[in-house]
């Protein structure tokens, strides 16, 4: 069960990035991230009675996994700014091994031969993705001046990433997935008011509440997180695992970049993407 569960979360990760980037064609990237985060936080005000009880030395874990999200977010929408979007793409792979050192390390969890072959696999499919053998266009567009500090924030953004999903594994030892998402939700909202509020960011409210793509997103996320949340409190369940099966997501934007936005060149995406597949499904063996 935690490994649908976990499919989802990374079916709806696809998802979300394409109602994400209709989302900032109204907003501005601080009102999308305060306004998807405090929407998604009142979804899940009913279940405040669910999440009640929770000791307080969990609280600072809590807030320290919503701290970092708070920061990987802030730099991965910075990078994306900042450098072309493929070089951004070939940095985001360093997720998957953040991630899958991180559950070798900390959760002492170790990788056979399948998950071993899975890893290199999606490695390799993402990675071609974004390189394609002999096209001197995507070659040169890797070779555009990018400042350091944003090849930096997007690694940082990868790595805080990582430890997130390590944290959420820990939490969800004791805690149950209602009160993890209500207060991790809480806290990440407080965190972007008080970044507007000690910036002084210019935000127009009225538009970002009645941004439908920002409601949407909020109602991704509220859905996609409690299956993770869920799968990471299952027995059995492993980080290096599960960091296969949310590429699942890279499927979706493929999809969305050929029928939504008529992206061409998708037969070689296509291909990537059986590899990815076939990856994640050696992984899971």
């Amino acid at each position: 069960m935690w490994v649908w569960l976990v499919l989802l979360y990374g079916i709806l990760k696809g998802v979300r990035e394409i109602v994400k980037k209709k989302a900032l064609e109204k907003n501005s990237t601080i009102e999308v991230l305060f306004m998807y985060t405090f929407l998604s936080f009142a979804m899940v005000l009913p279940s405040a009675g669910k999440a009640v009880g929770v000791e307080s030395r969990f609280w600072f874990y809590i807030a320290l996994k919503s701290f970092v999200i708070f920061l990987a977010w802030m730099c991965s929408f910075r990078a994306i700014k900042r450098m072309p979007i493929s070089l951004y793409g070939v940095l985001d792979l360093s997720r998957v091994l953040f991630a899958t050192m991180l559950g070798v390390a900390v959760m002492q969890e170790t990788l056979g031969v399948f998950q071993t072959v899975g890893l290199i696999l999606v490695s390799v499919g993402l990675l071609l993705l974004k390189y394609r053998p002999g096209h001197r266009q995507d070659m040169a567009s890797m070779g555009q001046a990018v400042e350091i500090k944003y090849v930096v924030m997007a690694f940082a953004s990868c790595l805080l990433n990582a430890v997130s999903g390590l944290l959420d594994k820990i939490l969800m030892r004791d805690i149950t997935s209602s009160q993890l998402q209500f207060w991790y939700l809480f806290f990440l909202t407080l965190f972007y008011l008080l970044y507007i509020l000690l910036s002084r960011s210019q935000i127009n409210w009225k538009r970002a509440f009645c941004n439908k793509w920002v409601w949407l997103l909020s109602l991704l996320i509220v859905i996609a997180d409690r299956a993770l949340f869920v799968a990471n409190g299952m027995e059995g369940s492993r980080i290096t695992v599960m960091t296969l099966l949310k590429q699942a997501g890279c499927i979706v934007t493929i999809l969305a970049g050929r029928f939504l936005f008529k992206e061409k060149n998708t037969t070689h995406k296509l291909v990537c993407a059986a590899v990815i597949i076939a990856g994640i499904v050696i992984g899971v063996m």
